[in-house]
Parts: C-alpha cells; sequence; structure tokens
C-alpha cells in the first residue's frame, strides 16, 4: 500500500480531521471513517480474497458464448450421442412440466383474484345496504313530568 497518501487507514492529522468532520456533518460518515483508519489495512487482502473465490463462480459467464441452451443450462455436448439426445429430451421433458406449472400458475391466480373481487364485491354490497338502510322516524315526543326536560318548557 502506498505510505505516503494523504488519507491512509492511520492515524494521521488528515484521517482524524475528516473523522470528525464526518461525525459533525452526519454521524454514519464519521463512523465509516473511524472503520476505516482501524480496519483499513485489512481491504487489500479483502478485495484479494473476494476476487479469488468469485474466479469460480462467475467462471462459466465467461464462457457463454459456446453453449447452445439459454443461460440455466449446462449443454456443451458431451461426445456421448446417446447421453446427449436424452439430455435433450429429459430438457424438453422439464420445459414442457414448467410451462405446465406457469399455466397452472396463471389459473390460480386469475382464480384467487376473483375470489378477492366477489368478496370485496359482498362487503360492498353489505356496506351500502346499511347505509341506505332509513333509519327509525323519531316522532314520539317524551312525557313531561317527572324527568322530563326542563328546556322543552
Amino acid at each position: 500500500m502506498n505510505t505516503t497518501a494523504l488519507i491512509r487507514p492511520a492515524w494521521t492529522p488528515a484521517t482524524i480531521a475528516l473523522m470528525v468532520l464526518g461525525f459533525v456533518v452526519f454521524w454514519p460518515l464519521g463512523l465509516a471513517m473511524l472503520a476505516y483508519i482501524i480496519w483499513g489495512d485489512r481491504l487489500d487482502g479483502f478485495k484479494r480474497d473476494v476476487n479469488k473465490a468469485t474466479d469460480g463462480i462467475f467462471a462459466g459467464c465467461r464462457r457463454g458464448a459456446d453453449k447452445a441452451h439459454s443461460w440455466g443450462h449446462a449443454s456443451a455436448r458431451t461426445g456421448n450421442v446417446a447421453f446427449d439426445d436424452w439430455r435433450d429430451k429429459e430438457l424438453e421433458r422439464l420445459a414442457e412440466e414448467r410451462r405446465k406449472l406457469d399455466e397452472a400458475l396463471a389459473e390460480f391466480d386469475d382464480y384467487a383474484r376473483e375470489l378477492r373481487r366477489a368478496k370485496d364485491q359482498e362487503e360492498f354490497d353489505r356496506f351500502m345496504a346499511q347505509r341506505n338502510r332509513p333509519t327509525a322516524p323519531a316522532t314520539a315526543k317524551p312525557a313531561k313530568g317527572k324527568g322530563a326536560n326542563l328546556l322543552d318548557d
């Protein structure tokens, strides 16, 4: 690592000033600067380890141009014609099963949507019936005498 850099993972006046300024402006910035000062020297090893680990994972993506089928299938020919024919048939069968499952899912989604619509319609009809129900008219006057409202006189 370049030890002459102004901002490096060490307790230098510049990094301390940036940390304090970070805490003043927005505390997560100060915390990030503190983490960089303490653990920043490990970043090179971390980047190297991550790159080494992901090389094997994403290596297949770079070889994608020579594949005969879609991205999800490892379909490079093996040289055994019988095996390759069997594998192609199985992949076609699985694709057909996937299509059937997708159709069943779409049918169920439609069914569930219709059930929700029917339930919503029923609740709305019940609300409208209660809302439009006439209330009992208040035509009877209270009797005068004991317990009668004194303001009626």
